[in-house]
């Protein structure tokens, strides 16, 4: 059986039709043309035609319920002047073809600038889809990131301009840790107060080769890999951190954040009563007690197939401001002097 897929047609109005071509596949054969397919490299682009002066936005998007949300944090990256285009993967093959071309309509009018923002179905829910190199990628720089993160635009617009100039770095804002526990000799996943190793992809900016290199490269190493992610169905951006420190030997950079709105973080109170739960505790990772756990097993299992820890620590951050640190008299109190 092969590749195919049905094409939805909704009529708006009398001159607004708009077409969705919905991707079907039914085994890990046809999941794995559809990646020859997109690695074949009469697909993808010239490097001198990719565009420097922007970037493109991958958002990751599968449960229904976050739609609103999605929608709004997609029209909040389209107004910035560095993004060429939004592309929402939509990774919920469950997700009924109404609902989609629906989606896909809402997404296409909801641009807040010059950047295009399109839906694109996944064929699977298989978080290695995130980092497929699509053709439609114009840009040598992409943006990563969650349905339910919104940041705002100037630390967008900061991280690209520190991206220009660490080009082969992977840039964030949300970042974790490797570490060994030397009791059970065994790699951890942890978050250490001074140090980190890897990014996360609630919002991580990379230069558009990774891509490639992650989802076509590697050989039979990779792809064992990717089939771990799949089966944990989490580890994603471990994964990606640990191709992209392979091929640099460095660690990731982290920027600091003028405001960035976690609603999926577990660690959000219910205050306003089942609307945040029901955005919180929904999304394609899994997200139970066992989280790092397992995210520590995925960082075992890395270092096992590529026989060696690739991943380094980076100290400090990024910041796009620098104020007076002295402290001066003024009154009665100590205040910072610039104050």
């Amino acid at each position: 059986m092969g590749v195919y897929a049905v094409a939805i047609c909704l009529f708006f109005s009398l001159s607004v039709v708009l077409c969705l071509r919905i991707p079907n596949l039914s085994s890990d054969v046809e999941k794995d043309t559809i990646l020859l397919s997109v690695c074949h490299p009469g697909n993808q682009p010239n490097p001198r035609t990719l565009r420097s002066d922007q970037l493109t936005v991958l958002i990751n998007g599968y449960s229904e319920s976050r739609i609103p949300l999605l929608q709004s944090i997609a029209a909040s990256y389209s107004a910035s002047p560095v993004v060429s285009s939004v592309l929402v993967l939509w990774g919920n093959p469950s997700t009924s073809p109404l609902t989609l071309s629906q989606l896909a309509y809402n997404l296409s009018v909801s641009s807040w600038g010059n950047a295009a923002i399109s839906l694109v179905p996944q064929p699977s829910s298989s978080l290695n889809g995130r980092f497929l190199p699509r053709s439609s990628i114009g840009t040598r720089a992409v943006l990563v990131c969650d349905d339910d993160v919104e940041v705002d635009l100037k630390t967008v617009e900061f991280s690209f301009r520190m991206w220009k100039g660490n080009p082969d770095r992977l840039i964030g804002i949300f970042v974790r840790s490797h570490d060994i526990d030397m009791t059970r000799k065994e790699w951890i996943y942890t978050v250490h107060p001074n140090k980190y190793s890897i990014v996360l992809t609630k919002f991580m900016m990379m230069k558009r080769e990774y891509l490639f290199k992650y989802s076509c490269g590697g050989g039979s190493p990779m792809h064992e890999m990717r089939k771990m992610v799949d089966e944990m169905r989490n580890c994603e951006d471990i994964l990606m951190n640990f191709v992209v420190a392979e091929e640099t030997n460095t660690g990731p950079l982290m920027v600091g954040v003028e405001r960035a709105r976690d609603w999926g973080d577990p660690r959000n109170e219910d205050s306003d009563g089942d609307g945040l739960r029901l955005v919180r505790d929904v999304g394609l990772s899994s997200r139970k007690a066992e989280h790092r756990k397992r995210r520590g097993k995925c960082i075992t299992e890395f270092h096992r197939v590529f026989g060696r820890m690739p991943l380094r620590y980076s100290y400090g951050k990024l910041v796009s401001s620098v104020g007076e640190q002295g402290l001066c008299k003024k009154g009665s109190n100590l205040v910072l002097c610039d104050h």
